[in-house]
């Protein structure tokens, strides 16, 4: 593990784009994995085991999501103690992180009955395609502690800017997962079990291979040094830590959720049509993850450090790249928006209805970027009850806007609303960051 510099010089362009492009080009690679999963079904020449996979993996996903928190907790507070030179509570956050996510994991597989009574709740379906799924998430959720604790490796390296091996570990469970597809699926006729086990497989694969990239910490002392590792206060903390993150988590989702069950209202085409747009919102959200993971680590180093300096120069060359990422997004989905849903969509009331509501689309990257950019801030300081506080918030202005404007001015009134969201999150957060920079000050 490197040490940290006292001074900003060391913040430069290359070193952000360092961070940032291997986790672009790992996101990048997530679409793939579920096309060929669909793909592979799909040979089989019945739409039951399309929809089941399709079933089982959102609601697998779905409460994978919940403990998304770990990744993000860890690395705030491990980019922060690497920070403050505490290599010690460096070491013993990855084991801590690990630790935690076994533990969910195992909680889910003892907890599978209900979880797949819920979601099947959540999202009915014919009892052809029910069973199939049933069978899909009785293999998958054995791979649940794997899936959980990689959320704290991943977390854990992001915050020692080692995203380079976050991509490798993405491009090898990937490649797994799509072999085994096509070996399962394909040759040895498993069906639907076969996808289930060849994700089973990756996973469990993919932790073994984190797990050696962390191999260096393994030699020292500190990553079982369980007094520390179980310390009342640091647990407590990243507890309370981890619960404001959900919590934010939960206060985001209650707005596209919300955004597409009233776009039910409108009917069919404008159903179809919002959904199309919302995957290029999700597209832009993960293109540009990069740069807030880049401003997590660089920001939480710099309040480890306790220097103002190297927190305002982290934020400033990350919100310079992610500006640039998001007005080349915006000009493609203005000069290619159309197109792109064309190729999506073949239903021409669709495809002109989308028309009609693309330049909100056009505008979300940029109305978004603040709103984006402060939460990997705010992560890095683990300043993460003014997250949750101001995700709050959102969810709120959003559903007042709605509530305003949707009778009188429709799907209209609802994209203004989730734009308003976006920048009620971006302005209140905007306005705790002050209170964020005199704690860095203070520490010092």
């Amino acid at each position: 593990m490197t040490t940290v510099a006292a001074n900003a010089s060391d913040i430069t362009h290359r070193r952000v784009l360092n961070i940032a492009l291997p986790i672009v080009l790992s996101n990048a690679t997530v679409p793939i994995l579920g096309l060929v999963d669909t793909g592979v079904v799909g040979q089989l020449g019945q739409a039951a085991p399309i929809g089941a996979v399709g079933i089982g993996a959102i609601i697998i996903t779905t409460f994978y999501w919940v403990f998304g928190f770990l990744r993000m907790g860890t690395t705030g507070f491990t980019s922060q103690a690497h920070g403050a030179g505490d290599r010690d509570e460096v070491t013993a956050l990855l084991t801590r992180a690990i630790l935690i996510g076994v533990a969910s994991g195992v909680g889910l597989i003892l907890l599978q009955l209900p979880i797949f009574w819920l979601g099947f709740w959540a999202s009915p379906a014919s009892p052809e395609v029910e069973t199939l799924a049933r069978d899909y998430m009785t293999i998958r959720i054995w791979s649940a502690p794997a899936a959980i604790a990689l959320f704290g490796i991943n977390g854990w390296l992001i915050a020692l800017e080692r995203t380079r091996a976050v991509f490798a570990l993405q491009l090898w469970m990937n490649g797994v997962n799509i072999l085994l597809d096509l070996l399962f699926v394909l040759h040895l006729g498993w069906g639907v079990p076969g996808v289930a086990f060849a994700t089973f497989l990756a996973e469990w694969s993919g932790l073994a291979v984190g797990l050696w990239f962390c191999r260096d910490v393994f030699r020292t002392k500190g990553w079982n040094d369980w007094p520390r590792i179980f310390d009342r206060a640091r647990l407590t903390r990243m507890m309370k830590v981890n619960i404001d993150i959900l919590i934010r988590s939960l206060a985001l989702m209650s707005i596209f959720v919300s955004f597409i069950f009233l776009s039910a209202d409108f009917g069919d085409v404008t159903l179809a049509t919002n959904q199309i747009l919302m995957q290029f919102i999700e597209t832009a959200a993960y293109a540009l993850d990069g740069f807030a993971f880049a401003a997590e680590t660089l920001v939480g180093q710099a309040v480890g450090a306790a220097s103002i300096t190297r927190l305002r120069r982290g934020i400033w060359l990350c919100s310079v790249w992610s500006l640039a990422g998001c007005v080349l997004m915006s000009a493609g989905l203005f000069f290619f928006g159309a197109d792109l849903v064309d190729l999506m969509a073949k239903v021409p009331d669709v495809q002109s209805t989308a028309r009609i509501f693309l330049p909100y689309l056009v505008l979300v990257p940029l109305l978004g970027l603040p709103s984006w950019m402060l939460d990997g801030v705010f992560i890095g300081a683990t300043r993460t009850r003014d997250m949750r506080n101001m995700s709050i918030l959102s969810a709120l202005a959003f559903g007042a806007v709605a509530l305003v404007l949707v009778p009188s001015y429709g799907n209209h009134g609802l994209w203004i609303a989730l734009l308003f969201s976006f920048v009620a999150r971006g302005v209140s957060l905007g306005v705790r960051y002050p209170a964020l920079e005199r704690a860095t000050v203070q520490a010092s």
